[in-house]
């Protein structure tokens, strides 16, 4: 589990993140949702500590994330993958290589044994003989794909996701989704996926996060949200759900 406790932050004397507090469960897929500017993505950086938090702390698993020093913050990254939005592949690597990569950077591993992981990791996505080919060969669905296997290359205890499904069209979206929710369950992690695809909250949603001006303003699962009288959840539910299905008529 990841908690969240009592998290506060600032930039430039501007609050953005008041007070949260909020558990992420292992084995579920934990989503952070809320308009833009609401303080989803900084709460996601604050959790893997790209930010420092003004106030309050995280833990990881009983682990005073917050407290730690570079060396044991280190530690704990090892355990953690992260899925990018925009797959965040380097270009002038082969898929192979892109996987390799966190694997060269954390183990110790001979060759043999890293190719023989980053085999079984693309094969675990779906993508085989792709082993040579560079990201600019491949559809945005494939590059999400091998993303996820470099997320997954070290066996991680925590996987973090930044709008997955972002560029993605809605049956791709929903193969990211479902594939997300089946490593999550297989390799029993802490999932944290931050947001704005409704069709991915209402499929996939175990614990959802709504973020309204900096704080938890509601939580629940996909079967909750949808039965919520809450005004601004739903407000936002809506008008999502009505962007969705205009772009969608204009993609046609």
């Amino acid at each position: 589990m990841i908690q969240a406790v009592n998290i506060s932050k600032s930039f430039a004397g501007k609050q953005v993140l008041f007070s949260i507090n909020t558990d992420f469960q292992r084995g579920k897929i934990n989503q952070i949702i809320g308009t833009s500017g609401s303080g989803k993505t900084v709460l996601l950086k604050c959790l893997v500590g790209l930010f420092e938090v003004d106030k309050g702390f995280v833990m990881f698993d009983n682990q005073n994330f917050t407290k730690m020093n570079f060396y044991e913050r280190k530690n704990v990254r090892k355990d953690i993958g992260m899925l990018f939005q925009g797959s965040a592949l380097f270009d002038s690597m082969t898929v192979e290589e892109n996987v390799m990569f966190p694997i060269t950077m954390f183990s110790e591993m001979t060759v043999e044994e890293k190719r023989d992981r980053v085999n079984f990791c693309l094969k675990r996505v779906n993508l085989i003989n792709v082993n040579h080919l560079y990201p600019s060969e491949l559809s945005g669905g494939m590059q999400k794909r091998v993303a996820i296997a470099r997320a997954i290359a070290l066996s991680p205890h925590y996987l973090f996701c930044d709008e997955p499904n972002s560029g993605l069209d809605p049956i791709t979206a929903i193969l990211i989704d479902n594939l997300i929710k089946e490593i999550t369950v297989e390799y029993n992690m802490v999932t944290v996926v931050n947001t704005h695809d409704m069709n991915s909250v209402i499929e996939i949603g175990d614990n959802i996060n709504f973020i309204y001006e900096g704080k938890i303003w509601w939580n629940g699962n996909n079967q909750e949200i949808l039965k919520s009288d809450n005004k601004e959840l739903n407000d936002f539910v809506f008008a999502t759900e009505v962007v969705r299905r205009i772009k969608s008529v204009s993609s046609k």
